[in-house]
């Protein structure tokens, strides 16, 4: 298919000249590796989310992605063979993969209707049925004890976490938040996304609303969860050895080795891009926003659309369009035709429990989450990234228009 080479490409990171500033100093220290840039990133990171809930108190640990962060946290949660992990099923990849890791199984979970966002009563209703003893799905799915929840901030919006956590004091589950999209949405408390759950994950990835090309950030106001994933975040060492060829003493070198850790830690050299990305934030988040308005404008009184839902401190992540029903069934045609006019779009994101791995592992059916999968078959997500001009953005809204036409 021939594409237009002047395309519009469905993200951009917004890299100035304090990142470009950063990483020369960083070069030129002769450090690259773990060190005072990711100390103080880290630091930095935790006193932002601190703001808005006093006392809070949290610990955050920088990591190489947030599917290291969140391997690190259900390990730091206890989770093993034998335990049962709940996801939603539209949701990426990594949400589910790495409770298998741990050799725990995956229970998927729909979402709410016109949402994106997990389903508290599915989710109190998939608890139940575990807790009895069934599967997690009339007769399919897996069985076990139920140990932990990963609610998904899809696109920036974050999820009814009051809700979720009655459920999980209810049940004594461990509650793991994915806000890899939800920096810096906050929750109807006021406080941040990402910090109401006994661990918070964030993405550092090249789309995010920071970035530092690959990354991500851990976080947790519970010392024995934040002790417990620093030392297994680097080859489950018993000390911080960044500084071991540089420090005083004639044993600075000593390290013992307490578990069979990971190799999950976060270089200076993308630590320092994300310090300065950090400062802007708020800046960034505006310029996402600024281009939600728009599309809102633009496409909330065509009938043809349903812009997505949205609250005032969401993070504006995504712009996931969906299609109406007449349209719906010509989606990927739909995001051909406007990617060969220029417009890159994706797609959030193809189920999980449509996956081969997953279907043929819990004898799933597409029809099992339907609400998952009328969300999926609609949707389109469109560009919305800091730097967009006004006419990128008005081609945007120009060509969908023109195509569903």
């Amino acid at each position: 298919m021939e594409i237009n080479s002047d395309s519009i490409p469905f993200a951009r990171p917004f890299i100035g000249r304090e990142e470009e500033e950063a990483v020369l100093r960083v070069l030129r220290s002769g450090w690259l590796t773990t060190g005072e840039e990711a100390l103080n990133f880290e630091k930095e990171f935790a006193a932002l989310l601190e703001k808005n809930t006093p006392g809070l108190n949290l610990k955050a640990l920088a990591v190489n992605s947030a599917t290291s962060g969140l391997h690190l946290a259900l390990e730091a949660a206890g989770v093993k063979q034998g335990d049962i992990v709940l996801v939603p099923s539209l949701t990426f990849a990594s949400t589910a993969e790495i409770a298998r890791y741990l050799g725990a199984e995956v229970a998927f979970v729909d979402v709410c209707k016109n949402s994106f966002l997990i389903d508290p009563n599915a989710l109190e209703d998939t608890v139940q049925r575990l807790k009895n003893g069934k599967r997690a799905y009339p007769q399919k799915g897996p069985k076990g004890r139920v140990k932990a929840l990963i609610p998904v901030h899809f696109g920036g919006l974050p999820c009814d976490m009051d809700a979720i956590m009655q459920i999980a004091a209810k049940y004594e589950l461990t509650v793991i938040e994915d806000s890899a999209h939800a920096l810096p949405a906050k929750l109807a408390c006021g406080a941040y996304a990402g910090t109401a759950g006994d661990m918070g994950v964030y993405s550092f990835y090249a789309t995010k609303t920071i970035t530092t090309g690959e990354g991500g950030m851990v976080v947790s106001s519970n010392p024995s969860y934040t002790e417990r994933m620093a030392t297994m975040r680097l080859h489950g060492i018993d000390r911080p050895v960044w500084n071991r060829y540089s420090g005083e003493g004639s044993a600075s070198w000593y390290y013992e080795v307490k578990e069979a850790g990971y190799k999950y830690n976060m270089p200076d050299l993308l630590a320092c891009i994300g310090r300065a990305q950090l400062k802007r934030v708020f800046d960034l988040l505006e310029m996402r926003r600024a281009i939600a308005e728009r599309y809102d404008a633009a496409f909330s009184q065509d009938e043809r659309f349903l812009t997505p839902p949205s609250c005032s401190e969401d993070a504006r992540h995504l712009y996931p369009l969906r299609l109406n029903t007449a349209f719906a069934g010509k989606r990927d045609e739909f995001s051909c035709r406007l990617r060969k006019a220029g417009v890159c779009v994706s797609v959030h994101f193809i189920p999980l429990h449509i996956m081969p791995y997953y279907k043929q592992r819990y004898g799933l059916d597409k029809n099992d989450f339907p609400e998952t999968m009328r969300a999926f078959s609609a949707e389109i997500s469109l560009p919305i990234w800091p730097g967009m001009n006004n006419a990128q953005v008005e081609r945007v809204i120009t060509v969908v228009k023109d195509v569903c036409r």
